[in-house]
């Protein structure tokens, strides 16, 4: 039987879409916005690069480039969990992969579209059950008028369900591939491994086609991410109180400018009245 790694391990991820065009070209003819007529036919892998943006070394977020047989670039990234920064390094990608197209003196009508695809195993948008998010740039009041060149595509994974995509098998199939597939598992569904394209990248899955000292480097990619992920809990942690000081600091302020009590400053911010008198000295 089987043993499953997940694919959301920088490792496998890259094993899939960075070292198979195939499968990263069915994975981006199922998952982007592109027009009918307008799919990818072939497609060559560019060089990943990546940003730094968080205060640990930045082991959250895998990466994959390529372009296509029409000169359009596609950039996959992969996020573990949400950063407030996700979407403007999103931007600032695939604005610098559109810019850096032209060399001094070229034309501008050389320039080809760029389109960035990021997959997130977090929820960043709360006031709506969406999971796919499409952005491009149009007008404000009409939207049919589209400035082309850049376009973005989000996926929070967490809120997929199978069901709400019946129109659209690949992309389902390769959404479940990444939500279902995880350390541990031995049993996948039957209609994963139906498809020709899923079922290879499900054998890149498996543990034994990974070696000891791989299997060292996908351990300690999720030790990475764990890291990361507490130093960005302890940032927030440390900000809200440093937040919430100030605000009673400035309560007490407030308080004390428009005449009230120690007493009745106390009911409001829960401090001490020793607090109190020191923060009104000041």
């Amino acid at each position: 039987m089987a043993h499953y790694l997940d694919p959301k391990n920088d490792l496998i991820f890259k094993r899939i879409f960075g070292g198979h065009p195939d499968l990263l070209m069915s994975f981006l003819n199922a998952l982007m916005p592109l027009e009918e007529g307008q799919l990818i036919e072939s497609l060559k892998y560019l060089p990943a690069e990546q940003v730094p943006d968080t205060p640990a070394k930045k082991n959250s977020i895998v990466d994959v480039r390529c372009r296509d047989n029409r000169g359009r670039q596609f950039i996959v990234e992969m996020q573990m969990y949400w950063t407030t920064s996700f979407s403007n390094r999103i931007l600032f990608n695939a604005s610098k992969a559109y810019v850096n197209q032209l060399e001094i003196s070229e034309k501008y009508d050389l320039l080809h579209p760029v389109y960035a695809l990021g997959i997130l195993n977090d929820i960043f948008d709360r006031k709506t059950d969406e999971f796919y998010h499409h952005y491009r740039i149009v007008n404000y009041r009409n939207s049919d008028e589209v400035i082309k060149g850049l376009e973005f595509v989000m996926i929070e994974l967490p809120k997929f369900r199978a069901e709400t995509w019946t129109d659209r098998r690949m992309a389902a199939l390769w959404l479940r591939f990444l939500k279902e597939v995880k350390d541990g598992l031995n049993d996948v569904p039957p209609d994963l491994k139906e498809d020709a394209e899923i079922n290879r990248a499900l054998d890149l899955c498996e543990e034994a086609a990974y070696t000891d000292a791989e299997r060292l480097v996908y351990d300690a990619y999720w030790d990475a991410v764990r890291t990361e992920k507490t130093v960005i809990a302890d940032s927030l942690a440390k900000g809200e109180a440093i937040g919430e000081a100030k605000n009673r600091f400035n309560t007490v302020v407030n308080c004390g400018r428009i005449g009230l009590s120690i007493e009745q400053i106390q009911a409001i911010t829960g401090l001490s009245e020793e607090e109190i008198r020191e923060i009104l000295k000041k």
